[in-house]
């Protein structure tokens, strides 16, 4: 490297032009340098794939646990009300008494039963859910998702909603006929005899959640209350509140409004190992997926070492014309800390369009390898989600930042102390 007299650096001022200026012209190495430029290239793509890797796995665990948390607490409530007694007879009283209650949104009296469901040519399981129409169109997770058929009339007629993978499974559309069969039906002499009812087809829905769409029937409620031969009773009431975060603060009030005869969980205790379960799997991945951030980052000290090594006539050439050695530190501190920069920068950017365009990226991968990627048998969901959190994307970038410019501080140091003497004589 030569530097002509009036390109002496002078300056002394941090990061001055000529040190950005010797910096950038160590990031083009020559020929010679070529194994060199191999390892700071697979520092750098270590850096993007794994900022990128970190956003895009850390987005889809959050959308993939909001989905399941929109859907499962949109269709089962947030506070589940039972009554202490056999029977829930006063759910009329208590239903309103609770939804007076500050901070609920409202309260849904209902029954549930299992039955088999059943057409001329298949059976399977399934869940009755007797909801009033008036109630059922509250849950907008299911008015808001009705693919064929309507709700409107549905506490007239004696038809039942089921999702469109029973109905798949079924081979049924509006207006077929469907068999429904529960052990509890009337009692005789002989014991209690099941019951068999036939029911038309009124809609059908899609909640984007495969257990549910292949497993829930609604039905009005005054019809279930006979067809589970609870004629004046229901078996629990579901509350949904404003905000599912305040059902700790809510709970006794619910408690005390609804009266000495019921007793309540709410989605905390329903669903606490599966979400903790995803917590835990979330930081894990976190902590995994790091490593290949702190593996790029240890390649910016293989290579900025071997950089030293080669420039040490460079470095002497530029003490003995007067830089520093907090200079020279610099000169490679930028060296190193670019690469850290752009490749998180670059990473980032990756990350985002993976996200934004997460679902079109799975069906063209499924389309290309002929293969069903993220089946909704196995993870609940219709759809790949993926929910970036501002400030996880922050600390990503932060952390990613960080461990570069660490990367760079030994290397940087190492050159600020070479000796130009020793470096002349053996360079």
């Amino acid at each position: 490297m030569s530097v002509s007299g009036s390109d002496a650096p002078t300056s002394r001022g941090a990061f001055a032009p000529y040190e950005w200026l010797v910096a950038l012209r160590y990031l083009k190495p020559r020929r010679k340098e070529g194994f060199i430029s191999v390892i700071a290239g697979f520092s750098f793509l270590g850096i993007v794939l794994g900022v990128a890797t970190l956003i895009i796995v850390m987005a889809v665990m959050n959308g993939f646990r909001q989905e399941l948390f929109d859907k499962m607490l949109g269709l089962n409530g947030h506070v589940v009300v039972h009554s202490l007694g056999d029977d829930f007879t006063n759910y009329a009283e208590v239903t309103k008494n609770i939804a007076a209650v500050p901070g609920v949104r409202y309260a849904l009296p209902l029954i549930e039963g299992q039955v088999m469901i059943s057409t001329p040519s298949t059976a399977t399981g399934a869940l009755v859910r007797g909801l009033s129409e008036k109630d059922l169109k509250e849950l907008k997770s299911v008015s808001g998702n009705i693919r064929f058929g309507t709700l409107n009339g549905f506490d007239k007629g004696d038809g039942v909603a089921i999702g469109t993978r029973l109905a798949s499974s079924l081979n049924v559309k509006v207006g077929d006929q469907v068999s429904l069969l529960t052990p509890r039906g009337a009692s005789t002499a002989l014991g209690t005899a099941p019951r068999v009812k036939r029911y038309p087809v009124k809609a059908i829905f899609e909640l984007g959640m495969s257990e549910y769409d292949s497993s829930i029937v609604f039905m009005p409620l005054k019809e279930a209350q006979l067809y589970f031969n609870k004629p004046d009773s229901v078996t629990v009431l579901e509350v949904v509140l404003h905000s599912p975060d305040e059902v700790g603060e809510l709970g006794p009030k619910i408690l005390d409004a609804g009266g000495p005869t019921i007793y309540i969980s709410d989605w905390r205790q329903r669903n606490a190992t599966f979400f903790n379960a995803l917590q835990v799997e979330r930081n894990v991945m976190f902590l995994i997926l790091t490593l290949i951030v702190l593996v790029a980052a240890l390649n910016i000290i293989s290579g900025m070492i071997m950089l030293v090594k080669d420039k040490g006539s460079d470095i002497a050439i530029l003490r003995t014309m007067g830089a520093s050695r907090a200079a020279v530190m610099r000169i490679f501190f930028i060296t190193g800390a670019s690469i850290g920069v752009v490749g998180t920068l670059a990473g980032l950017i990756l990350g985002v369009l993976v996200c934004v365009n997460i679902e079109s990226l799975r069906e063209f991968i499924a389309w290309a390898t002929n293969t069903e990627l993220f089946s909704p048998e196995l993870y609940y969901l219709s759809q790949m989600p993926a929910d970036m959190d501002p400030g996880e994307t922050v600390s990503v970038v932060i952390m990613a930042l960080s461990l570069s410019v660490l990367a760079t501080l030994y290397p940087s140091w190492k050159a600020s102390r070479l000796d130009p003497v020793e470096a002349l004589r053996y360079g």
